[in-house]
């Protein structure tokens, strides 16, 4: 998939105001010292992952240099990455970009993070689809940076409107237990929800709020017929969770039903180690919802270092002086 996202970069990140205030305090200084080397920074990871958070560091780079200055080179999200290997480099006068170092390492940090949780549920899910759907265990302010990252990853969908739209597709959902819990009934919900919502969006059931999942599956997939696409099966902890078993008996029942067409979908929890478990028990899945493993996934720490100042080889102890050999990189700007 090519994602071609458009994030517009917040008024507070171009204004510095989420910065370490150091970057601040070193620009304004070297303002008053009229210091304004042209300087090239380098930024890398201190482990491999999959790539994300690039683009909008580029958006953000791009809005902040000054009109016919400045050189960008950069991978692309979704490239897989090394340690230590070079995945951006900015060529430019340092008062333009300096006070943005942090603006951008947090954005590399935390879609690579998400990114590379993400292709871990999708390369245990195999041919499965894997939906992200952890927008809730998340700042909002950040959900749809979250979501656009998963797709990254290896998701085939998410949840959020804005990782959507960031994403170029539609968001994706199923029935909240909300509004089963406020119609009062399974089926009543779910035909509610035929009849108000547009005919593309496909029909997924929750199953699991009032009774047993088999019995709900059942009552819905009779009543809905053919427009029913999926049940979606998501057991809490204090029942029992969703088992390989239980999506077996759904499955089971449903085609001795005549529901053949009904598809599967499982969600609860859902780690690679537990998509993993419905594989080898061959749980007939036809799809996984995947929360706060990518949600909470660790950040990817990302460094940067000036490589030049003024063309002339520099470095802090314990690095190389000088600029780096990757010709994966392509200028950008």
């Amino acid at each position: 998939m090519t994602f071609k996202p458009k994030f517009n970069i917040p008024g507070n990140l171009l204004a510095g105001d989420t910065t370490d205030i150091y970057f601040a305090r070193t620009v304004e200084i070297l303002a008053k010292e009229n210091r304004n080397p042209v300087a090239v920074m380098e930024v890398f990871a201190t482990r491999p992952g999959i790539l994300c958070g690039l683009s909008e560091a580029v958006e953000l780079l791009q809005a902040i240099l000054p009109a016919g200055e400045g050189e960008i080179w950069a991978l692309e999200d979704g490239d897989q990455i090394s340690a230590k290997e070079v995945v951006m480099r900015i060529k430019a006068p340092y008062l333009s970009f300096g006070l943005y170092e942090t603006v951008y390492l947090g954005m590399l940090a935390s879609g690579t993070g998400w990114a590379t949780a993400a292709r871990e549920c999708a390369e245990a899910a195999g041919d499965i689809p894997v939906t992200s759907f952890g927008a809730r265990h998340i700042h909002p302010l950040v959900a749809g940076r979250m979501d656009y990252a998963a797709m990254v990853g290896g998701c085939e969908g998410c949840s959020s409107i804005e990782g959507a739209r960031l994403s170029g597709i539609n968001p994706s959902g199923t029935i909240p237990h909300a509004l089963i819990l406020v119609m009062g009934d399974t089926l009543k919900a779910t035909l509610a929800f035929d009849k108000y919502m547009p005919s593309q969006i496909p029909r997924v059931a929750l199953v699991d709020t009032f009774k047993d999942e088999v019995e709900e599956s059942l009552r819905v997939a009779e009543a809905m017929g053919q427009r029913l696409d999926s049940v979606r099966l998501d057991t809490p902890l204090e029942r029992g969770r969703v088992t390989a078993d239980l999506v077996k008996e759904v499955r089971a029942n449903l085609d001795m039903a005549g529901h053949r067409h009904v598809k599967i979908f499982v969600s609860g929890g859902l780690t690679p180690e537990r998509i993993r478990y419905f594989a080898e028990n061959n749980a007939p899945v036809d799809g996984y919802g995947t929360g706060s493993y990518i949600s909470g996934a660790r950040p990817i720490d990302f460094t940067a270092d000036l490589h030049e100042i003024e063309g002339k080889p520099v470095a802090k102890r314990g690095r190389i002086p000088g600029l780096a050999q990757n010709p994966r990189l392509k200028k950008v700007r």
